[in-house]
């Protein structure tokens, strides 16, 4: 089992704003949006969208009044969106091409092997004063230990549906396209950290 060393400065990466603002006006109203950013402070992000690291508290208090203002399955719905498109940018802007080249040609477990050393190199950009374990056997389970977007939130049903799409993109496109990321235990649940399955055929 490997893991990344925490963020001491507690910051996140600024798609995990931007996206789920892309999201929201994508599924709902732009009145709604604005409601959801009013209701975490963040009005000013809304209108001037940021391109620099942002506080961790930011994406909890968002993913807080997004469950405030819409339902469980359409909250669900704007974190999936909002993952996948932060997956895209990350693919299109992060991730260099001879890289991903290489990881498409090779077979799924040493691809996804490479691809995971990356993110958790990389992982303080969205586990922010959290981190990020990973486990290979006997089945990939990455372990998402104090991240913000789950903080704040209790519930029956796991809630870190932006950090699965986010991952599942990455896997579909560059280690296998049946890669599917479920999470099975989540910390709004009560459970200790969040824990998601990575499977393929």
């Amino acid at each position: 089992m490997t893991h990344n060393q925490p963020n001491p400065s507690g910051t996140i990466g600024p798609n995990a704003i931007t996206r789920i603002a892309q999201a929201l006006r994508h599924q709902h109203s732009e009145t709604l949006t604005q409601q959801v950013f009013e209701s975490a402070g963040l009005t000013e992000a809304l209108l001037e969208p940021p391109t620099e690291m942002v506080d961790e508290t930011w994406v909890s208090a968002l993913h807080q009044a997004l469950h405030q203002h819409l339902s469980p399955d359409q909250a669900r719905e704007v974190s999936l969106e909002a993952g996948r498109l932060t997956g895209d940018y990350l693919l299109a802007h992060r991730i260099p091409k001879p890289v991903q080249r290489l990881l498409k040609w090779l077979p799924a477990g040493p691809a996804s092997r490479i691809l995971l050393t990356a993110i958790q190199r990389n992982a303080w950009t969205f586990t922010g004063s959290g981190s990020l374990e990973v486990r290979h056997r006997p089945q990939l389970q990455l372990t998402l230990i104090h991240t913000p977007i789950p903080r704040r939130l209790q519930g029956e049903r796991p809630v870190c549906h932006y950090y699965a799409a986010s991952f599942e993109r990455l896997f579909q496109v560059l280690v296998h396209p049946d890669t599917r990321v479920t999470e099975v235990q989540c910390t709004a649940t009560g459970a200790p950290a969040c824990v998601f399955q990575v499977s393929w055929r």
